[in-house]
């Protein structure tokens, strides 16, 4: 039978197991669907199926498994890696019809989602209920908590509460072949054999599609304190950092470090208020602080009296501390800013990698050399989450029609390399990625990864060429 042949039946019954409102085709394919934020250029799925519940998934991937037919797994599409593009002959399994809060469990302190649910939403709802949602990404009104989990995503607040996978208890997801594998657990103590759910998280959709959640909620902050601080060197900002550990303890929620390059153009030409106008002095790093509390009228004082021991000690040369809600979102503003670099540097290509914290700044230091020698004229900034070893590196080359994307790649991820760091901190490898994979794993946990993949989905269907 011709792939042509073998297509067009595939359509004909997932039309009618799902209905003509669940598939679309050809020119009915909506624009959203045809790529993510990677960048890349536009694709052409063959159909685009969107099923309203965890049945109508398993009933898809039965009929696609049954033909042989390519599977991807699309979320909120919010992806930086190329993971949730579908290409022709591929079908692109939407779960954007497949939101909403099941339950709210207090006793539990657990909240059950779809998967196709905004982020922001849970947040909402889980404020609402008196608890909070930490996971946050600035994507978070648009990207879904399916496809949160299956890159394994960060943010800012991972130094505290941990990456995606430590904020799930359980979860259901549907294997290539259509089998469901409802593992909803609400328990934090539960070893009864594999944890199943680990398979599918961070994964990509490349052992199965998730389709329901159990999120582990924690309770709500009564407090938040926000401080800037600058540091003369690389030193002062790791001596902060055992500091903040140890004299804030468990409120310690982010300690996200600039450096000069970045805070240079974020002060400047994106137009984030300088906290430190007026003071002229070099540094060579700025670190915001957040703390997160239960009981505002101590947690307050506390946080301001370890700050200024800080200052008295001659460990902080210069901090400024939020005062208010205002000033607050004018302190995150510095570090938000990265989201308006496409501003003034239109195409540019973004790296999140993970180094070991004490090489960061050597590490820093060496890939911005490199860069401006093997890519002249090469502007880049770097900033990130420092507490949990996360870097973001943005290049640009000014002028170039077309950025020069395999020379920065050879430099970023040759040194990755080098450092024993990761080309991916939180996320994913998608397609971007998969040749730096080895740079980041061994040749046995790549054979095991592909063990893993033939053993849950042994024709191959599931976001192919993805990750692996």
């Amino acid at each position: 039978m011709s792939t042509l042949t073998t297509s067009s039946s595939a359509l004909h019954e997932l039309l009618d197991a799902l209905g003509p409102n669940a598939v679309l085709i050809g020119g009915d394919v909506p624009a959203r669907n045809r790529n993510d934020y990677s960048g890349l250029k536009p694709t052409e799925p063959m159909a685009v199926v969107r099923p309203a519940d965890t049945a109508g998934v398993a009933a898809a991937m039965r009929i696609c498994h049954a033909h042989g037919i390519p599977v991807v797994p699309q979320g909120g599409l919010t992806g930086l890696c190329g993971g949730g593009r579908a290409g022709p002959g591929e079908v692109a399994l939407s779960l954007e019809r497949m939101v909403g809060i099941e339950e709210v469990d207090k006793a539990a302190a657990t909240m059950t989602v779809a998967a196709g649910t905004p982020l922001e939403t849970i947040q909402l709802a889980a404020d609402e209920a008196g608890f909070f949602c930490p996971l946050d990404l600035g994507a978070r009104g648009s990207c879904a908590i399916g496809g949160n989990l299956s890159t394994n995503a960060g943010g800012n607040r991972v130094i505290r509460y941990g990456m995606a996978r430590e904020m799930v208890l359980g979860l259901e997801a549907v294997l290539a072949d259509g089998t469901v594998v409802n593992s909803l657990n609400k328990m934090i103590k539960n070893n009864a054999g594999f944890d199943l759910k680990h398979l599918f998280i961070g994964s990509e959709g490349t052992l199965g599609v998730i389709t329901r959640v159990v999120i582990r909620l924690f309770p709500k902050p009564g407090s938040r304190m926000v401080a800037m601080c600058a540091a003369p060197d690389y030193a002062t900002l790791l001596t902060l950092l055992d500091k903040a550990r140890s004299g804030l303890g468990p409120l310690l929620s982010a300690f996200e470090v600039m450096w000069p390059d970045y805070w240079g153009r974020a002060v400047t030409e994106l137009r984030a208020r300088n906290p430190f106008a007026g003071d002229d002095t070099p540094y060579k790093g700025y670190v915001l602080i957040e703390a997160l509390g239960t009981d505002a009228e101590a947690d307050a004082p506390r946080f301001q009296a370890w700050l200024e021991g800080l200052l008295e000690d001659g460990i902080v040369p210069n901090a400024v501390v939020a005062q208010s809600l205002a000033e607050e979102q004018a302190l995150w503003g510095v570090r938000d800013a990265c989201g308006e670099l496409h501003q003034v540097w239109p195409g540019h290509v973004a790296y999140d990698i993970g180094l070991p914290v004490a090489d960061m700044d050597r590490y820093v230091g060496e890939c911005k050399a490199r860069l401006a020698r093997e890519v002249p004229g090469c502007e880049t900034v770097f900033y990130g989450h420092i507490g949990d070893g996360n870097v973001h590196i943005v290049a640009y080359l000014p002028g170039a029609e077309q950025q020069p994307k395999d020379a920065l790649d050879a430099v970023v991820y040759g040194l990755v390399a080098d450092y024993g760091g990761t080309v991916s901190a939180e996320h994913g490898i998608g397609t971007l990625k998969r040749q730096w994979l080895g740079h980041a794993r061994s040749p046995e946990q790549i054979d095991l990864m592909r063990t893993l993949k033939a053993a849950l989905d042994p024709k191959g269907i599931l976001n192919p060429y993805k990750v692996l």
